[in-house]
């Protein structure tokens, strides 16, 4: 693809987004598990433009929301309402309220007065609502902290005792039907092992459930498995879904998935053009158009994005690739060897297609960029262009 007809085309910054290799994603993991009941429901939390959700809707795909604004996503663009989960540790009375009515497929609960909460609505409108209880099975997922969320310093999901009793509990009440289970150890896992033994954990949970009489109908093992950024040797999806599937032997259930960052992570580029160069005593900096308010993972995680400078390739000496945003964690890459560059060269930013559109925002009042989706060699506008009036438009003066 031409990077510089692109930009030229929509302006910069811009997100581009490779819509077939979504698809081939999606197909592989889809065929990993064709062989058991299951349900891939797509992350949206990774990327949530409507046409990436609605893509993946056509291949079938259902959604895991962590917010009634996803959910509301999922439904706008067609997705059938029993392929819709919500999960997420805090939800109000009102985002419940609407998921019952709306009748989607569970909701996931992480802990005992959030279930309180589910019970009481569901009582108040006159309905059983469907849910599974998330498990935190307290297994180190070997990933950044901030994003593991599988120990019990985390603040997801429910030991396995207390998920027992609140299980038992749900089972007895009017307006409660357990029908789930979920579990979800962190993002971006490179190492099966984890994968292992939480599953070993869950599904030796739901032997114990079955003995009751508890009908677990979806066992969900989350998401979480990881891309190649920078040359990590990734999971293979088929010795995944193995070891889901030995561990699952004798238990009628439906296998729910939830891959986010897998499907969509390495379909993405962001592309951001060179304002100018700057020399300290002690460091070269590369200024660009694009900022840490567009792509915030390397501030937040100092999360690694290869960088690739179009068009020099002379002179290549350490760099930071920086932004306008005046925060000093307003940074792309630190001690990076790139090329020198010029006014409006153009650095491609890879594996942007996960939790970074999604993440931005419109700090020192810099307008959200474009996104653009390729599709069989063809480019689509799928988000336009922040503009002044577009940020403000939700703001009174009232002096």
């Amino acid at each position: 693809m031409n990077y510089r007809e692109l930009a030229n085309k929509y302006g910069t910054p811009l997100y581009v987004y490779d819509f077939n290799h979504i698809k081939e994603q999606f197909n592989e993991f889809k065929n990993a598990f064709k062989a058991k009941k299951s349900l891939i429901c797509y992350a949206v939390k990774a990327n949530s433009n409507l046409s990436v959700l609605k893509y993946l809707k056509e291949m079938g795909a259902g959604c895991d929301c962590v917010s009634i604004g996803e959910v509301n996503r999922a439904l706008k663009v067609g997705v059938p309402k029993y392929k819709i989960i919500y999960s997420g540790v805090g939800k109000r009375d009102d985002e419940i309220r609407d998921a019952l009515k709306n009748d989607i497929l569970m909701i996931n609960i992480e802990s005992e007065e959030e279930a309180q909460r589910v019970e009481f609505i569901a009582k108040e409108l006159g309905v059983k609502a469907r849910i599974s209880i998330r498990i935190n099975p307290n297994i180190d997922a070997k990933t950044h902290s901030y994003i593991s969320t599988g120990l019990y310093e985390n603040k997801f999901g429910v030991d396995v005792e207390s998920a027992k009793k609140m299980y038992i509990k749900a089972q007895k009440s009017k307006y409660l039907t357990p029908i789930g289970i979920h579990f979800h150890i962190g993002s971006q896992i490179t190492n099966i092992e984890p994968f292992c033994e939480a599953v070993k954990v869950v599904s030796s949970f739901v032997r114990s459930l079955k003995s009751l009489k508890i009908d677990i109908k979806f066992f969900n093992v989350g998401g979480g498995v990881g891309i190649d950024y920078r040359g990590e040797e990734t999971i293979n999806i088929y010795d995944y879904s193995k070891v889901i599937f030995e561990n699952l032997t004798g238990l009628d259930v439906t296998i729910t998935c939830e891959p986010g960052r897998f499907l969509v992570g390495n379909s993405g580029k962001f592309l951001t053009k060179v304002l100018y160069e700057k020399r300290s005593s002690k460091k070269r900096f590369i200024i660009t158009d694009g900022a840490m308010n567009d792509l915030g993972r390397p501030s937040l995680y100092s999360a690694y994005h290869d960088i690739e400078v179009i068009g020099s390739q002379a002179d290549v000496s350490k760099a930071d690739v920086v932004g306008p945003v005046c925060e000093s964690s307003d940074f792309f890459a630190k001690d990076r060897e790139l090329p020198k560059t010029k006014h409006n060269d153009l650095l491609v930013i890879k594996s942007a297609g996960a939790y970074c559109f999604t993440m931005s925002s419109n700090y020192n009042t810099r307008a959200k960029v474009a996104e653009v989706a390729l599709i069989n060699g063809k480019d689509k506008l799928i988000r336009k262009r922040d503009n002044f009036n577009d940020m403000i438009q939700n703001e009174i003066t009232c002096i």
